[in-house]
């Protein structure tokens, strides 16, 4: 019977096959341990001379790293395996031998795991990552239609940006000045009075030299809008919606979690609601914390996000931040014309913020007003204006980064791990 390695439960104490790569071998001279992988998961196969022939037991004991083989075996159960089974090999049969395979289990350079990055995705961590960057998806699509959201698809290529160029690959469009799209926020907030709620999913282009961990230039979003809500209505769904990929992972990815070293009990903790406190709160508490210098009117960077989040054991949303540094489309609030009502998402542990969101401007002379004041271009930004002109409503969004999420939840240090080939500053290969 052929089967893959995340099936062998089904077929505990009967043989199969399964055609996998040796990830990794030891052996003494009379029993050879093989790590098998198929890409469904990772299992152990056990060859004992004894009980083997002695050309399935010479492959045993030479093949090399990566070659590609189809095992025949019995599945057991192991307790002592975090997978809970292994495979008490009977034949191999070589598809493909690998030669001078370039990653070994010694330690190796970022850099140079980068530089093959092709060939790191096959090792156990990346694996493990790339499984709950994929649990993170599955349960995206579940939710929002769960909610009653329609999945729309947003272009890439913009003749406008949503917050301005200086971050905007830019492109020629036959004859037109085009980029590559920051955001399908705008495009979003036109299928949602149409359609009511929708979401986006797809890849975003930032053109920012910046190198931080947090950081890449090309990187998925999740981009909902929603008709008829209101920013407090907003804040709601995004917290649900945070609540329901952490759960989702811990339901479907223990092994994917021990393997990474996720600490489970913190992950645990994210449920709903989430702490809010305003930008002026978050001001005041950044002094406390010895940030003296920080000043009203600032933007937070990544010492500003960590300090706050250690005071919270949760996600917390940081509302209302003043309109100068915020995009020209998010709505005043009515009490204060100098803020805006908006808020970021910021991970705890040191992670930054993962959602962005806010009310949009539904009034057509406010709107108006904020084009005069940011320059925007009558011409390439008609059709947004158009949406406050027919039958405007009310209505809120967000973005959450898809790379910072996995990054959070997985507990790893660098979004270049959490997406399958990275886009840098400095990397363009493979």
């Amino acid at each position: 019977m052929k089967t893959t390695i995340n099936r062998v439960s089904e077929f505990v104490n009967k043989e199969v096959t399964i055609g996998v790569w040796l990830a990794n071998k030891r052996s003494s001279g009379k029993i050879a341990f093989l790590q098998l992988r198929d890409g469904t998961g990772f299992i152990q196969g056990v060859v004992v001379k004894a009980d083997v022939t002695e050309e399935t037991f010479a492959a045993a004991k030479s093949i090399t790293q990566e070659s590609a083989l189809y095992v025949t075996g019995t599945v057991v159960e192991d307790s002592r395996s975090p997978f809970g089974y292994e495979m008490q090999v009977s034949e191999i049969e070589i598809i493909h031998e690998s030669k001078d395979y370039p990653i070994t289990p010694k330690e190796h350079g970022t850099e140079f795991l980068m530089d093959h990055r092709h060939l790191w995705l096959r090792s156990k961590k990346q694996h493990a990552i790339m499984k709950i960057r994929n649990q993170i998806i599955q349960a995206t699509y579940h939710f929002f239609e769960k909610e009653d959201f329609v999945k729309i698809d947003p272009p890439i290529l913009t003749g406008s940006a949503a917050e301005g160029t200086t971050e905007l690959f830019h492109t020629k469009y036959f004859d037109e000045e085009a980029y590559l799209s920051q955001s399908g926020q705008l495009y979003m907030e036109a299928a949602a009075m149409a359609l009511g709620k929708v979401f986006s999913f797809g890849p975003t282009f930032r053109a920012e030299k910046s190198k931080t961990r947090r950081h890449l230039i090309e990187f998925w979003m999740i981009e909902p809008e929603m008709a008829f809500t209101t920013h407090e209505e907003s804040l709601e769904i995004q917290e649900k919606y945070v609540q329901f990929i952490v759960e989702s992972v811990l339901g479907n990815c223990q092994l994917e979690l021990n393997t990474l070293g996720r600490s489970v009990e913190k992950l645990e903790q994210i449920k709903a609601p989430f702490p809010r406190i305003t930008y002026d709160h978050a001001i005041e508490l950044l002094k406390e914390k010895g940030f003296s210098d920080v000043e009203w009117g600032e933007d937070f960077g990544a010492p500003h996000e960590t300090a706050i989040a250690e005071s919270f054991d949760k996600p917390v949303f940081i509302t209302h931040y003043p309109k100068e540094i915020k995009a020209f489309y998010m709505k005043p609030d009515p009490d204060r014309d100098d803020v805006v009502q908006c808020a970021d998402l910021i991970a705890p542990e040191g992670y930054g913020e993962i959602i962005g969101g806010s009310a949009r401007i539904d009034d057509m002379a406010l709107m108006e007003q904020r084009y005069k004041e940011h320059n925007l271009s009558g011409e390439a930004y008609k059709w947004y204006l158009e949406l406050r002109q027919y039958g405007s409503v009310p209505h809120a969004g967000f973005g959450l980064g898809l790379e910072r999420t996995v990054a959070w939840i997985c507990g790893v240090d660098h979004v270049r791990e959490t997406i399958p080939f990275p886009r840098l500053l400095n990397r363009l290969y493979p």
